[in-house]
């Protein structure tokens, strides 16, 4: 993301007595990598990437609460990409670098735990990712009586969630989150579809 559009925000945690929140969880590895290589068909350019801070405003708006991004990352090699995580840092994200052993999804194990100890809390949750790894934490945080909402590009979710109450929120239709039209072929509800974009 390019630093100079950022705009620093505060997104305090949840304290005991505070009101309700939505939480952000973003797979940053699950976005990037569904991006580049189903989108894109390429490594994306750092101009290519979701605009972050749009989504944690989207998230503000989406249920009239606070929100606080939480932005998982694998960093089991040892290594943070430091400008990345500044520009996260200073729009507001918190920033979750994880490290284990070659055998374990780490992001996917902290996103889990992340999602099992929100269901005691007073908030809802926007997921970032498109696996169904976290299916079972969403029916929890479903039958406990909290919003969920799925963050990516809808046509790529998992199918799992389909028979269950989670809206999908597309990142470039929903978010607006990038700054350039990307090449998808995603399904267009009539009353969306503009031909001009067909035709230029």
């Amino acid at each position: 993301m390019d630093d100079s559009e950022a705009a620093p925000r505060s997104t305090g945690g949840l304290m005991p007595g505070s009101a309700r929140r939505t939480f952000v969880l973003v797979d940053g590895e699950n976005i990037d990598a569904t991006l580049g290589s189903t989108v894109l068909g390429r490594k994306p350019e750092p101009n290519e990437r979701p605009r972050w801070e749009r989504v944690l405003d989207f998230a503000q708006r989406l249920w009239s609460q606070d929100a606080t991004g939480l932005f998982f990352l694998n960093a089991s090699n040892g290594y943070l990409p430091g400008p990345f995580v500044t520009a996260l840092t200073q729009i507001g994200f918190r920033v979750v670098p994880l490290s284990g052993s070659a055998s374990e999804k780490v992001v996917d194990i902290g996103i889990q735990r992340t999602l099992e100890a929100l269901v005691d809390r007073d908030a809802d949750v926007l997921l970032g990712s498109h696996d169904r790894d976290y299916l079972e934490q969403v029916e929890d945080l479903l039958d406990a009586g909290h919003k969920v909402g799925i963050l990516g590009f809808p046509e790529l979710v998992s199918g799992a969630y389909s028979g269950l109450d989670v809206h999908l929120y597309d990142l470039e239709a929903d978010v607006h989150a990038f700054n350039s039209p990307l090449p998808r072929v995603r399904i267009i509800p009539l009353t969306e579809f503009d031909p001009e974009a067909f035709l230029r």
